[in-house]
């Protein structure tokens, strides 16, 4: 794909229902350039509505954090931005997700090659309990018919090492990846993920199965992975979002209600249901 908006400086709102514009990000200072955008995006599960007319940008190298009480449309919406709602029935999308410029939900474009593109990483580790840690890694690549056993080897240090894994299992890569724990699971996960090189990582819930120190282990790995990754992370916690993200939407019965810079946000949100979320009022 042509990388259409490389450098592009954008300017978004949320809208609440009042259609009030709330904190407008200012990119004036150390601009990064949008890798993902969407553009009036719909998500509805036959006639209800999960998702409301949201336009949002995913900036590369950041980490975007969706906060927000449960059943707002987070995971929904993070679910349309590599089309895994084509999966599910009586789901509808309407609306634009751009991947370089490009919307992934063109009828020419094949989903496939989308999640490839756009890695996704689950609430709960989903290894393949059976399966050695070494064909965990490179299994997406075997699904696509990539069978050089020293290029399969390449990417699976290389993945493992990204995913701070590598150290730990390099001498028994033909165990079981049910046999380790829970937090090293989740970064075979992502190891995983990252194995078939995407351009944007998606990651829900990451760590709410995780014990802490597990957790600070995968925030930490966050840290390191936006060096080279657009992110997007759903999570519940508003500790972990202000540690790992660099922007934050708050979203709130389906709609956008407030994003920008997640400094800005947690200090001075500019609309008051953001501010009553963040001080615990309600969620």
């Amino acid at each position: 794909m042509e990388t259409m908006l490389k450098n592009k400086k954008i300017q978004v709102t949320g809208l609440s229902k009042e259609n009030e514009v709330v904190n407008i990000t200012n990119r004036e200072n150390g601009a990064y350039p949008v890798r993902m955008e969407t553009r009036n995006l719909n998500v509805k599960y036959g006639k209800v509505s999960a998702v409301k007319n949201i336009s949002l940008p995913v900036y590369n190298e950041r980490v975007t954090a969706l906060i927000g009480p449960s059943g707002c449309g987070k995971t929904t919406f993070l679910r349309a931005l590599n089309r895994m709602h084509d999966l599910t029935r009586n789901a509808s999308v309407t609306g634009e997700v751009l991947l370089d410029g490009n919307n992934i939900y063109n009828p020419k474009v094949n989903p496939v090659t989308i999640r490839r593109k756009i890695g996704m990483v689950f609430q709960k580790p989903t290894p393949f309990p059976t399966m050695s840690i070494f064909n965990n890694v490179v299994a997406g690549l075997k699904l696509v018919g990539i069978r050089n056993k020293a290029l399969l080897n390449e990417v699976c240090e290389k993945a493992l090492t990204q995913a701070a894994l590598f150290d730990e299992v390099k001498d028994r890569l033909n165990s079981p990846g049910g046999s380790l724990s829970g937090g090293q699971q989740q970064r075979l996960s992502i190891a995983r993920a990252l194995a078939i090189e995407p351009e944007v990582l998606l990651m829900d819930e990451p760590t709410s199965s995780l014990d802490p120190q597990s957790s600070s282990k995968i925030e930490d790995l966050i840290h390191e992975l936006k060096k080279n990754y657009a992110i997007v992370i759903v999570t519940h916690n508003l500790q972990q979002a202000g540690r790992v993200s660099d922007y934050t939407g708050f979203f709130f019965l389906g709609e956008l209600i407030e994003f920008g810079e997640t400094e800005k946000m947690y200090t001075n949100p500019a609309h008051k249901r953001t501010e009553e979320y963040l001080t615990g009022k309600f969620g």
